[in-house]
């Protein structure tokens, strides 16, 4: 059984098409998705409907959380910045209703059985729902959070950093980002899990996509256009 992980889309429509597309070839009969699907890139709905019709599984993470506070009347402190909070604002202001509502339904974390394996599904770790897990993060961490899961495999988002680890017998996978990649390289990231009989494997992939066109449509929206070259460069911030 082939399975596409994702993570941290942020609402770059066409990033998830190109992965889509690089996907393609491996048959995946599911889909499993991390969170922080919205807010940087202006495509929120193509992106929900795009999970929607996949039938993704999917999580919220912590830019969906805000995006559901203003859904429900609500407001939050940080980011303050005016340019930042517009990428929520406008954000939640597009929405449709059916995206709304299934947006309304994630939850923060969610367990599946696939096959022999139990897989969660967290946005930071299993501990904490904004941990950041790197490729740089100790063993002994991997430790810590392998004791406190009874899942073979624990997928995370968060921190667009692509990885699989092993510790305590758990497979910790992060599939890096769809739509927001903060290593120099624009190129969407995702990754394969492979289960064959209780065998677990994982390939982590690139992929590039239009670029432009992200950086258009938020000229077109009107949005600070210093996320446009976020996106170019790859970077998360632009001096």
């Amino acid at each position: 059984m082939n399975i596409l992980v994702i993570s941290d889309i942020h609402g770059n429509y066409p990033a998830l098409a190109a992965v889509s597309q690089a996907a393609a070839p491996f048959d995946c009969a599911h889909i499993l998705n991390c969170g922080d699907s919205l807010v940087y890139a202006p495509f929120p709905n193509e992106t929900l409907d795009w999970l929607r019709r996949h039938q993704a599984f999917s999580i919220r993470g912590n830019t969906d959380d805000r995006v559901i506070k203003l859904l429900k009347g609500k407001s939050f402190k940080k980011p303050s910045k005016p340019e930042k909070r517009i990428m929520y604002t406008s954000t939640a202001a597009a929405l449709t209703a059916e995206n709304q509502s299934y947006l309304l339904e994630l939850k923060k974390k969610k367990i599946l059985r696939l096959g022999q394996a139990f897989i969660g599904l967290f946005h930071g770790s299993p501990a904490d729902h904004e941990e950041f897990l790197s490729a740089d993060t100790p063993d002994k961490r991997f430790k810590e959070l392998a004791r406190e899961t009874s899942c073979e495999v624990v997928l995370t988002g968060h921190s667009h950093s692509p990885y699989h680890r092993r510790a305590g017998g758990v497979h910790f996978i992060n599939p890096g980002s769809v739509g927001r990649m903060m290593d120099g390289r624009p190129d969407a990231s995702f990754a394969i899990l492979r289960l064959d009989n209780g065998r677990i494997e994982v390939d982590l992939h690139r992929c590039p996509y239009d670029v432009e066109a992200v950086v258009r449509a938020i000229c077109d929206h009107q949005l600070p256009p210093i996320y446009g070259e976020m996106f170019r460069t790859g970077s998360k911030r632009v001096e």
